[in-house]
This record gives C-alpha cells, structure tokens and sequence, in this order.
C-alpha cells in the first residue's frame, strides 16, 4: 500500500506540472519529479495499462462530475480522460475538455454551436441547436425546464475566465439548514467516497441545526483493511463500532470538510452495518441515492446524529 500511495502522488504531481506547462503558467515538471514518474511507470503504471488492455491512451468521462485529484492521477499514469458534459435533452453532449487543453476537475468547454449561461441562482443553462423541443404531451414539464430557448439542467455550476465548466450539485439536492445556510451536498459526498473504506455517503441537514452524514463501507477494502491490522473478523454491527475503523471514516470526513466552510462542514457522521441498494428503493438504476427514501427508512438513525 506505501508504494502505490507514493505512485500515486507522483503521478498527481506529474500530470498537474504538465496540465500547469500546457496552460504557459509553470515550467512542467521538476528532473527529480521526472525521475520518479520514470520509474513507477515501469513498476506500477504500466501495470494498471496493461490491466485495462495494455494499449490504451485515452478514455471520455461522463455522468457523475470526476474528481481533479482522480483525473490527475490517471494522467499521470498515461491515460488521459475527457470528461464531458450533458443531458439527453440536448442529444446528448454540450461541454468536453479539449485535447491539449484538459483543465482536470471540469467539465470543459462549450462543443461548437452551444452555448454555457449560469443563471442567478447557480443553475446551468444550455442552448443550441442540439437542445429538445420538449417532452412529448407534457407541457407543463416543458415549460419548467425550457425558458426562451434555454435548457435548465437542473444542475449548479460554475464558469471559469477560458469558459470551463465546474459543476458543483444538483439544484433540486440543495439543503438549507435551520439557519438558513444553503449547502450543496454533492462536493462533500464525493469527498468522503475518496476513502478507499467507503462505499456511500449522503449528507443530511435539511431544516436541520447542522449538515451530518451517513457513511456506508465497501466490503472487499473493509476486509483487507482487517488482514493488514490483524484483526478478527467482525460482525457488520460490530465493525461500524470499531474505533479505529470510525477513525479512518473520520479522516475522510476531516478531508471532506477543508472544502467547505465551517457552517457547511459535517458536524457528525454515523457508519451503518449495511449498504444502499436498489432492490430496496434506495438507489437508481443508475445507482444514484434516492435521498428521500433514504432518510426515511433510516429516519432514526438520522434522527440520532441530532440528539444532544
């Protein structure tokens, strides 16, 4: 685990002095960071090449927003992934990240003819002329998704200096708290799941004196993170009640933290036993949560992590 941790910096740092050299604001990487990349690409890159079919350059991205550090590393690694942006009412692309000129942690530009509009409340609208004409006898659906020939996604974002697009959550998934703090769930979701042992995170809080979490754990890294600390195997209920286990989760929600503010940050978290599911009316058939049904067949769990 230590040398593929250290691979993986290097090729976070790698991709990240080249991604700065592309865009004429650093002098790419350092003799010394070459170096390293050199030889974990023959020990450890070249391995994860060869596992995706050995030939392999480059690779586009879509659904869910991809985070910088992951897109980063698979750079560093010798793949390069494009990750893009869209809704099948636009059929389907409307944003990719130019070759030559990723700016990882985005969803690129606008594809000729499109044209990227944030409106005033942070929701990104499209309009080309790629954009549907609307949903087939329903038009009071169409009239709340198209305005003037602009297509409201539904998702938040953002637009940089160059017209790269971040997207940042979902507009419908916005919590405000107790105190009228509005905070976007997804960016702290996303964080969380970077820790190898979690498998899922939902962030609560709606009409709620401050944002908590509930964290689910991925059995196949949860086993080997036992066999390397020796120790017997658990129950699911007696491992979510490991210290040292809650103390690893604890670290992911610390990492997931330093992106928000403190009135945005998770206060408190609670592992369960179990994973959401789609056969229980949890999930997706893309597997996105189903925040309602969540919290409701976990309604006193949640109501737990408020209690004083």
């Amino acid at each position: 685990a230590g040398p593929f941790e250290k691979a993986v910096e290097v090729a976070v740092k790698y991709a990240d002095a080249m991604e700065a050299k592309a865009w004429g604001i650093g002098p790419g990487p350092t003799a010394g960071l070459r170096m390293q990349h050199q030889f974990f690409d023959k020990v450890v890159y070249a391995k994860i090449r060869e596992a995706m079919g050995g030939r392999i350059k480059y690779a586009m991205s879509g659904g869910s927003a991809m985070d910088r550090r992951l897109g980063l590393f698979y750079a560093g690694a010798g793949i390069h992934i494009y990750e893009g942006y869209g809704l099948t009412e636009c059929t389907a692309a409307a944003t990719a990240n130019p070759p030559e000129r990723t700016r990882y942690g985005t969803v690129g530009q606008a594809i000729p003819g499109m044209t990227v509009h944030i409106a005033d409340d942070g929701e990104v609208w499209l309009r080309g002329p790629n954009v549907f004409q609307g949903y087939l006898n329903n038009p009071k659906a169409t009239d709340e998704t198209l305005h003037d020939g602009w297509l409201a996604t539904g998702d938040l974002g953002a637009l940089d200096e160059d017209g790269y697009l971040t997207i940042t959550g979902r507009k419908k998934e916005i919590l405000v708290t107790s105190g009228g703090k509005s905070v976007s769930p997804a960016i702290l979701e996303e964080r969380v799941r970077d820790h190898p042992l979690v498998a899922q995170c939902i962030v609560v809080g709606n009409d709620r004196p401050y944002i908590a979490a509930l964290v689910t754990l991925d059995a196949e890294a949860v086993e080997h993170w036992i066999q390397m600390h020796g120790k017997p195997k658990l129950s699911p209920a007696d491992l979510v009640r490991d210290p040292e286990l809650e103390t690893e989760v604890r670290r992911a929600v610390v990492a997931a933290n330093t992106l928000v503010s403190q009135a945005e940050s998770i206060r408190t978290f609670r592992i369960l036993a179990h994973q959401f599911t789609e056969e229980q009316g949890l999930l997706t058939p893309s597997l996105k949560l189903k925040r309602k049904a969540i919290e409701k067949m976990y309604a006193k769990e949640v109501e737990a992590l408020y209690r004083a």
